[in-house]
């Protein structure tokens, strides 16, 4: 559900840029109020997590469409909404910059769409309704699913509300929005089951490191054992298991293609969108999470991506996710130690 700038307009983007920029600001001066030891850590290694696993897309069966975890919801259960707002912002600039996921106009949507959703809204007024900050295996495996939906399902509207006041695409409202939701409804299901599998690994290997737990901590135990495994699982991911990603197009190209015939749109070619993709070109060193490719090579690249084969190994592929994950670690452990210096 990463927008790319086709679809939005200067003053679409401009807005919800401003919107984001406060709601890190804001963030920024809760999670200050309330840090401890323990959050540095974890935002940075969760983030580490969500940015590897957000490489691999999940065929939607009977679609020909996939999708990959949006992760809003798995850092706000376990670092809670304002610092969980925090690391997705971090590990969307880092797609967006150095791996050309999204567009840096649209940076400030997507932020957004993926972030505020599940942290103030899925997260307080559903998931928190259903545990009660209990984790019993079968009310946690409900409210994440109950959660992880409606977290995408208003996500996926936002997008198409976005796109609609944009005015610079030929995507119509009704038949936009009508693929839009029922495929983030697929995608929605399976991030609840993912969450949750998270979350009670979590729960179960230290209580501790919850949350809703973190509060009244002790500090004599530690969290190593949880930080150690996040940290592998997101180098096993980005580095060998993201070969396995689906080459399906996602909920969003699925259904702009459903639309117009084609994955991407042809939205405005202004001034300011070129002056934006030139600056991406420059900046993403590993564009679509693999090793550049020139013009020479692409002009040969004949075979379509829906037929090539599977698993993609690629050596590409793994220098992406085991760098971007790191990076991420870093922007997102640097952020938390700023807070805690502050």
């Amino acid at each position: 559900m990463h927008m790319a700038d086709a679809l939005i307009s200067p003053a679409v983007g401009g807005a919800l840029w401003m919107v984001t920029a406060g709601l890190i600001a804001y963030c920024a001066r809760k999670v200050k109020q309330t840090m401890n030891d323990r959050l540095v850590p974890m935002m940075g290694v969760l983030g580490a997590f969500i940015f590897a696993a957000q490489m691999i897309n999940f065929s939607i069966p009977g679609t020909g469409s996939s999708g990959h975890l949006g992760g809003g919801l798995i850092l706000t259960i376990l670092l809670g909404p304002h610092a969980a707002f925090l690391v997705i912002a971090s590990v969307l600039t880092m797609q967006a910059f150095f791996f050309a996921d999204g567009g840096l106009l649209a940076l400030g949507c997507n932020i957004f769409n993926l972030g505020f959703f599940p942290a103030f809204i899925a997260y307080p007024f559903i998931y928190r309704a259903i545990t009660r900050d209990e984790h019993g295996i079968l009310r946690a495996w409900l409210a994440a699913i109950v959660a992880a939906v409606v977290g995408l399902q208003l996500g996926a509207f936002s997008v198409v509300l976005e796109t609609k006041a944009s005015g610079i695409s030929e995507l119509p409202f009704s038949t936009f929005v009508l693929l839009m939701l029922p495929i983030h409804l697929a995608i929605g299901i399976i991030e609840g089951l993912a969450t949750a599998a998270v979350v009670l690994f979590v729960a179960h290997a230290r209580p501790e490191a919850m949350f809703a737990a973190q509060i009244e901590a002790n500090k004599s135990v530690t969290l190593a054992p949880v930080l150690i495994g996040l940290m592998v699982a997101a180098l096993i991911t980005g580095g060998a298991v993201s070969w396995f990603a689906s080459t399906h197009p996602d909920g969003l190209e699925w259904s702009i293609a459903k639309v117009t015939g084609k994955e991407e749109v042809s939205g405005s070619e202004g001034d300011l969108h070129a002056k934006l993709a030139h600056l991406q070109e420059k900046t993403a060193f590993l564009p679509d999470y693999s090793f550049k490719v020139l013009e020479s090579d692409a002009a040969t690249e004949t075979i379509p991506a829906t037929t090539k084969r599977w698993p993609v190994v690629s050596a590409g592929t793994s220098l992406a996710g085991i760098v971007g994950g790191l990076m991420t670690l870093g922007l997102a452990g640097l952020i938390g130690f700023a807070l805690k210096a502050r």
